[in-house]
């Protein structure tokens, strides 16, 4: 049989009531055909007995008449759909997770569409009658779907096509005019709508997340990495520091061995001079004695009274009484040797940790002004009291005792330093070609030249002729030139220090110092030189290392 003969004959026995083709067919009395079981399933749930075809009434059940042609030639349909279905290719057969067609009996094809009348999901070939038969093409087809029963109301039996907006469900037309009456319900369609506007603002909005914990994701790696950077820098410079340090140990412990080594050799070599001495005597002394055993012994009574007087005469020998060998002392030389190590060590701490030394120091920070009364006349001082210049002319200012009348100085106002035991504040110099900053003793005369020395009561950082640095007794090389230096004083400790504040780095200090009287901040711009140091000295605030 043809393929459209076959559609025409399916299209023939189809059961009026299922729409499909027939399966145990019975005739009524009035010779109508239908499936046994459509029938029976029709007549259970009516009051009445009718024929669903020509809707003739019965009084009784009739009795169901098997119609045995219309068998044949549905089992005759069957068998061609069977043999079109196994010619068909198999990758037509339904795949895991692919809808399978509720109708194939033997393999299970893939379903092209599903029906929301039926609640059947069909092949290509069992899907024809939809396409073809009249009553079937009124029913709605979609894209294939598992649980088709989900998409019909269990209350009435028909497709949920409406939403419910109140009770937030899906609804068939029917209940919006029963339990839904009153309820604001609006077609799947529109709510869809809606609902994917949301879903999209839902997903910009995990794309956002998406792409700040990527970031995060990228910042965290990052700060993996720069720790293992930093952690190798840290690692390199403390094994160059520990190298450093293990070599000066080795150094010194060389030097303190040979002083060491060299004090016993000068006993051991002077312990075997006296030695050899003392054995070359005692070798003269056993001769004699060995002579004067031998004379004793002679019968010769005229030879010996003869010889007496040279056997009486003793060998020249060396007084040793107050000879003595001293072993020195070798206390302290090791010490002595390895003292210097404190201060390498202290070197390079400060090497390796510049920043932590200054952030330490920078918690002592102190407000500093510039008192007016020490001021020396050409120095100009601004209104705050946190800058000085140089100035061309000399100001007519009254002449006190706390006043610099030679040297182009002035100090800042008293802070109690030696009761707050640590100050600390910074000065800025960028600009300037010569300058000296510090502390003072207050006590130091006013009035004549400056002696800019410790021994004077001055610990002071000193530049001259742009970048000649100096500790007043010391020379300095600086890598650059700083632009702003970090004053900290120690009163208790006896310590002077001098910061490159934007290099952290430390360049000079003054140790073991004895303070006896008040500190004050020391300060002089310096000339102008030619204007090439017209710019101020500025006290800065300090911000703080983090």
């Amino acid at each position: 049989m043809s393929a459209a003969s076959s559609l025409l004959s399916e299209d023939q026995f189809l059961c009026p009531i299922c729409q499909h083709v027939f399966t145990d067919p019975v005739s009524t009395p009035c010779g109508h055909n239908f499936c046994q079981n459509c029938i029976t399933q029709h007549w259970d749930s009516r009051a009445y007995l009718d024929c669903p075809n020509c809707k003739k009434l019965f009084n009784v059940s009739p009795e169901l008449q098997v119609n045995g042609l219309i068998s044949k030639m549905v089992s005759h349909l069957r068998e061609s759909e069977q043999q079109r279905a196994s010619s068909s290719s198999e990758q037509q057969a339904a795949k895991p997770g692919e809808v399978p067609c509720d109708v194939c009996t033997g393999t299970k094809l893939k379903a092209l569409k599903s029906c929301l009348v039926c609640l059947v999901s069909y092949c290509e070939t069992h899907l024809q009658p939809h396409l073809t038969v009249t009553g079937l093409k009124r029913h709605q087809l979609i894209d294939p779907v598992e649980n088709l029963e989900g998409r019909m109301c269990m209350q009435h039996y028909k497709q949920l096509e409406l939403f419910c907006k109140d009770d937030q469900r899906c609804v068939c037309m029917l209940c919006t005019i029963s339990d839904h009456k009153q309820h604001e319900v609006v077609p799947l369609k529109e709510e869809c709508e809606e609902r994917k506007a949301e879903l999209e603002e839902t997903e910009a909005e995990l794309q956002q997340m998406i792409q700040k914990r990527q970031l995060k994701i990228e910042e965290f790696k990052q700060s993996v990495k720069v720790s293992r950077e930093n952690a190798d820098r840290e690692i390199a410079e403390g094994v160059q520091v520990l190298t450093r340090l293990r070599d000066a140990i080795d150094r010194k412990q060389s030097e303190a061995i040979m002083v060491i080594q060299s004090k016993h050799t000068l006993v051991e070599k002077q312990a075997e001079g006296f030695i050899k001495e003392l054995e070359k005597e005692l070798c003269e002394l056993k001769k004699k004695s060995a002579e004067l055993e031998q004379r004793s012994l002679s019968e010769d009574h005229l030879l010996l009274l003869q010889n007496l007087p040279s056997l009486n005469a003793a060998p020249p020998l060396k007084d040793w009484t107050e000879v003595r060998v001293r072993s020195p002392s070798y206390e302290g030389n090791m010490r002595s040797a390895l003292a210097p190590l404190k201060e390498v060590l202290k070197d390079e701490m400060r090497k390796l940790f510049p920043k932590a030394e200054l952030k330490t120091v920078q918690q002592y920070a102190v407000d500093v002004t510039l008192d007016p009364d020490t001021a020396n006349p050409q120095l100009i001082l601004s209104e705050d009291g946190k800058q000085i210049r140089y100035g061309l002319l000399e100001k007519n200012l009254q002449d006190n005792p706390e006043r610099f009348s030679t040297s182009l100085c002035v100090l800042g106002k008293y802070i109690p330093i030696k009761y707050l035991g640590r100050i600390y504040f910074e000065i800025q110099v960028k600009g300037k070609t010569g300058w000296i900053l510090g502390v003072a003793n207050e006590s130091f005369n006013k009035k004549g030249p400056v002696a800019n020395k410790p021994q004077n009561g001055f610990w002071t950082l000193v530049l001259k002729n742009e970048n000649e640095y100096h500790a007043p007794a010391f020379r300095l090389y600086l890598k650059s030139n700083p632009e702003k230096v970090g004053v900290f004083v120690d009163y208790e400790e006896g310590l002077v220090s001098f910061y490159d504040v934007n290099a952290a780095n430390l360049i000079y200090a003054f140790t073991g110092c004895c303070f006896t009287e008040r500190l004050l901040p020391f300060f002089c711009p310096s000339s102008n030189q030619g204007g090439k140091n017209s710019a101020p000295l500025i006290i800065s605030p300090v911000n703080r290392i983090t």
